[in-house]
């Protein structure tokens, strides 16, 4: 018989003391110390989805070579604004360019600095908030 290897979410981690605790799927937590990480990973995010070996410690169970399945959410990633929301800036966005910017460049014509200033500012936004 086969068993599936635990899998679990970062509940937190403690870079300077080198340990936290994952809530496994389904389970208890899961004590998890640095020596069970990957080469080269210091720590883990709170939230981060891995996978582990498992053993029983003298203190309850205890994470052993740990795989990471998700990469630690990003900071950014986590300020990003609702997909829906975006959608509305990116139509008034779109309605600003049609309205301001297209009838000028029809008659081959640059829109005035001014209003090509603001335009600009409101386009790299959108750009921040699609990749960040």
């Amino acid at each position: 018989m086969v068993r599936a290897v635990p899998t679990g979410k970062v509940k937190w981690y403690d870079t300077e003391k080198g340990f936290g605790f994952v809530t496994q799927d389904g389970g208890e937590d899961v004590y998890v110390r640095k020596s069970a990480l990957p080469p080269g990973v210091e720590g883990l995010k709170a939230g981060q989805r891995i996978e582990f070996g498992m053993a029983e410690g003298r203190r309850g169970p205890q994470a052993l070579s740990v795989r990471l399945v998700d990469p630690a959410p990003s900071v950014a990633e986590a300020r990003r604004r609702p997909a829906e929301e975006l959608h509305g800036l990116v139509e008034d966005m779109i309605k600003l360019l049609e309205t301001k910017i297209q009838p000028d460049l029809r008659r081959n014509r640059y829109p005035d600095r001014k209003t090509t200033k603001l335009v600009a500012e409101v386009v790299r936004a959108v750009a921040r908030e699609l990749d960040p």
